[in-house]
């Protein structure tokens, strides 16, 4: 009997030791398959010339494919195809962002600051003059601001499409009914078009866009098509409001001086300030949290953190009270767009006034 359950015991560890293997080998070649295709898009997107894109990646596709099959995915077969992506991604990595390139006029100029103490002057804002989306005249101005009457900080998410995903605005109050916007995006050359493909590859550099409401949500709200805009107000305090804006001023400064890839997963609108934020433990917010990935519920997790000035409205109603689309066309270029845009919303000056055109 104990001869019989020995055999018994042996065998299911054979068979155990077995799947994990195939387990092991399966998850490698997976994990082969995916970096192959990664780097073969990495070198049709960002391949330089004389070397065209097209023709780059499916040479590196016929090596990896051919090798395989000559030498019938052997050890040897293995290391040239292991070998081969470490070299794209060396490759990659060795790409290098540059300031001087034919920027378009809207973020032509890269904005920063001089600190001495607690005045902070600004270089740089961007003021459009909008007929449409795309005709325009840039104003790029300066302001002085005293960093100790910076009161709060708000945020606008933009929706275009999945409700998944949103691109968020930071927008600091410098002083009472005078506000500063912070854009983290791609900046893109005179040509390129902005595509969530791309922005995972080397293809646009990183911008800290400084501009006033005026110009960089009334371009959203109203002269773009598709785009839904909400408006929060944070919980964020004066004290962690000026040291956040502090923070922005010394990343602008950075890419100033040394220029970044963005990066639609690791550089977007929201990764370094949440990274900040998580750090700085403002909020409770933690850079773990799926929906600082999937930022278009970003609203959703700032409300069940408490991070929102909300009264006693659950997250729908919220949300219902915070879309701005409307006032904002009819604010149009007014000088108090600001202020119009704000009117009756809670957590501003007149919080709990019924807004109409909230939907």
């Amino acid at each position: 009997m104990s001869y019989q359950v020995s055999i018994t015991d042996h065998s299911r560890s054979r068979f155990q030791a077995s799947a994990v293997r195939l387990l092991i080998i399966g998850v490698g070649y997976i994990s082969g398959v995916l970096a192959t295709v990664w780097a073969a898009a990495a070198l049709y997107f960002d391949a330089r010339p004389p070397f065209p894109g097209v023709l780059t990646a499916a040479a590196f596709l016929i090596l990896i494919v051919g090798t395989l099959v000559i030498t019938r995915a052997s050890r040897k077969g293995l290391f040239i195809w292991a070998g081969s992506i470490a070299a794209v991604l060396v490759w990659w990595f060795s790409l290098s962002p540059s300031n001087n390139r034919n920027w378009q006029p809207d973020v032509a100029k890269l904005p920063w600051g001089e600190v001495r103490g607690d005045q902070v002057t600004l270089h740089n804002i961007r003021n459009c003059d909008y007929v449409t989306e795309t005709d325009y005249t840039p104003h790029w101005e300066s302001m002085t601001v005293d960093v100790s009457q910076i009161k709060g900080v708000d945020l606008f998410l933009i929706h275009w499409g999945s409700p998944w995903i949103a691109h968020a605005i930071v927008s600091f109050e410098i002083t009472n009914g005078k506000y500063l916007a912070l854009s983290i995006k791609a900046r893109k050359t005179v040509g390129q078009t902005y595509s969530a493909i791309r922005g995972f590859f080397r293809q646009y550099n990183l911008i800290y866009l400084l501009a006033e409401e005026r110009d960089v949500i009334r371009v959203r709200t109203t002269f773009r098509k598709g785009e839904d805009v909400y408006l929060y107000r944070t919980k964020t305090t004066p004290a962690d409001s000026q040291q956040l804006f502090l923070a922005y001023v010394k990343w602008m400064n950075a890419i100033k001086s040394k220029p970044e890839w963005y990066n639609a997963l690791t550089s977007n609108c929201t990764s370094g300030v949440v990274s900040y934020l998580a750090q700085a433990k403002v909020g409770g917010i933690s850079k773990w949290d799926w929906r600082t990935l999937l930022n278009g519920r970003g609203d959703e997790m700032l409300y069940e953190l408490g991070d929102l000035q909300i009264g006693d409205l659950p997250f729908t109603e919220l949300k219902k009270q915070a879309f701005i689309n409307p006032v904002a066309r009819k604010a149009d270029d007014a000088p108090d767009f600001s202020q119009r845009i704000r009117a009756g919303r809670l957590g501003f000056s007149q919080a709990g006034t019924p807004i109409p055109e909230a939907r």
